[in-house]
């Protein structure tokens, strides 16, 4: 029987294998976010391994499907690659509990974490469509109308399957059920090739086929592979919150894929857990002393709490939030003890794209930006370009505060930050969270603050104080100088040493 009588159209087919490996790949960069962060070393990973998976199977399939093609070999193909689909969460779950050594480098461990859960269902997917090519060819005539369309068709599905999960499914269902949704999808079209031919056989080659398709899902179910750790999965983050005991308090804390984004205390807004969140509370305090009623803007909602702080402690100020998604913000109000009369307001948007449509010159008195953390720097936000934004929507007398994570004196990233903030404001403090052993910590936290006037920090009765001018000069002698722009960002590259030492 061939390929046309038993589906009435192969392209159907190419289409819905190829749309299932795209659907694979942009759920792998969720799935990979809790371990490995949202990097440029994360993605290039998975766009390669995948691709390799793609192009190996292709050469493989062509090679059996000369050899082998039938229509119950396709639905073995089918099959294997459901299992295959169905293993991602298997062994997502096996590599996020095996740690990282130093031992090797950071991108070989990441393009091996990546090969070991995506390359083999990559592989056998792409196995599909020369042998559905091998089946099609009845008229060698029309040979290459054939293996056009055919590939055409297999394009189509590859953007089918990008859109629609970037776009709608990782927020409609989950990574976890979108896996296991796919896998079921490939298992039904392998049971329907496989079943032709006598109903004896028939029967017996789909009995196999769900039997090992239901004892995966039932170790996977057994494993806990199924359940997502995630409150939420939205298009950017796996959101998660928890209750827990800091320093005899309870608290609730919010966490985007791995990294800890707040600490709140729901009934009192004023409690600030984090060190680098108390510094802010100090340098700004001259400022509103003689400002009560500040314009601040803040790059990065999260769990909202210094907003909350600010709008408790300056009742008559005016706050703005850009917070790029959603998701985040309405956890803010459902989790996080966010009013929803509260004065904040908040923009589901990129903080960039708010200040360049929406900011108006010299229209905000202070600036926060709390969307950094180790693993997943937005880069825009760290540019000369962005650092002039800045400085067109600030006040004369206004300040920018940053947090920063980078590697002590071992790090590379804030050099680089605080020197492209020095092209444009003439003043650039750095604070360390720790005044001792930060030179020598693996992974510190840092407050810049950057602003146009001169700012006595150094008067001031502060947990910790800033860098003096002569250290300060000192650390960043250490490099060579580098201004980050649009054009070259290397974010990433530099803070490999905070990934490295810390995962």
């Amino acid at each position: 029987m061939r390929l046309r009588q038993r589906l009435w159209n192969p392209y159907v087919l190419v289409f819905l294998s190829s749309g299932s490996i795209m659907t694979i790949e942009l759920v792998a960069s969720r799935l990979a976010a809790p371990r490995l962060g949202v990097s440029l070393y994360t993605w290039t990973s998975i766009i390669g391994i995948v691709l390799a998976g793609i192009s190996v199977g292709n050469y493989v399939g062509g090679r059996l499907s000369d050899r082998w093609a039938s229509l119950p070999f396709l639905g073995l193909l089918l099959a294997l690659a459901s299992l295959g689909t169905l293993s991602i969460l298997y062994l997502t779950d096996l590599f996020h509990r095996v740690p990282i050594t130093h031992s090797w480098p950071v991108m070989l461990q990441i393009v091996g974490y990546v090969a070991a859960v995506y390359f083999v269902p990559g592989a056998i997917l792409g196995c599909v469509s020369p042998t559905v090519v091998k089946l099609s060819l009845d008229d060698l005539n029309r040979a290459g109308t054939t293996v056009g369309k055919i590939y055409a068709w297999s394009t189509a599905g590859s953007i089918a399957g990008t859109f629609a999960t970037g776009f709608w499914f990782i927020s409609w269902f989950g990574t976890r059920t979108i896996i296991t949704i796919v896998a079921a999808l490939l298992m039904i079209l392998a049971l329907w090739f496989v079943t032709v031919g006598g109903w004896r056989k028939a029967l017996f080659r789909a009995a196999v086929l769900l039997t090992l398709f239901a004892v995966g899902w039932w170790f996977l179910q057994t494993n806990g592979a199924l359940a997502s750790e995630c409150l939420q999965e939205s298009k950017y983050f796996c959101i998660k919150v928890h209750d827990e005991q800091v320093e005899g308090r309870e608290v609730r804390s919010l966490v985007l894929d791995r990294l800890v984004h707040s600490y709140t205390d729901i009934d009192d807004p004023t409690y600030l857990q984090y060190g680098y969140e108390r510094t802010y509370a100090e340098v700004i305090e001259p400022l509103v002393q003689a400002n009560p009623t500040p314009d601040v803007f803040f790059i990065g909602g999260g769990g909202y709490t210094f907003p909350r702080y600010l709008e408790e402690t300056l009742p008559a100020s005016r706050l703005v939030v850009a917070e790029i998604d959603p998701a985040v913000i309405e956890v803010a109000y459902t989790h996080m003890g966010l009013d929803r009369d509260t004065r904040i307001e908040s923009w589901a948007m990129d903080a960039r794209a708010y200040m360049a449509w929406h900011g108006q010159p010299n229209s905000f008195d202070i600036i926060f930006g709390d969307a950094f953390n180790d693993y997943s720097v937005p880069f825009h936000l760290t540019t000369l370009e962005f650092a002039q934004l800045l400085d067109h929507l600030l006040r004369e007398d206004g300040m920018y505060l940053a947090n920063i994570i980078d590697g002590g004196r071992h790090g590379h990233f804030l050099r680089a930050f605080v020197r492209t903030l020095q092209q444009v404001f003439p003043h650039v403090y750095v604070i360390p969270n720790q005044r001792v052993g930060w030179e020598n910590s693996t992974r510190s936290t840092f407050v810049v603050v950057a602003s146009r006037q001169t700012l006595d920090l150094h008067s001031l009765d502060m947990e910790h104080q800033p860098l003096t001018p002569e250290d300060l000069a000192a650390y960043l002698a250490q490099e060579p100088p580098l201004i980050l722009t649009d054009d070259f960002v290397p974010v990433d590259n530099l803070l490999l040493p905070v990934f490295r030492d810390s995962a």
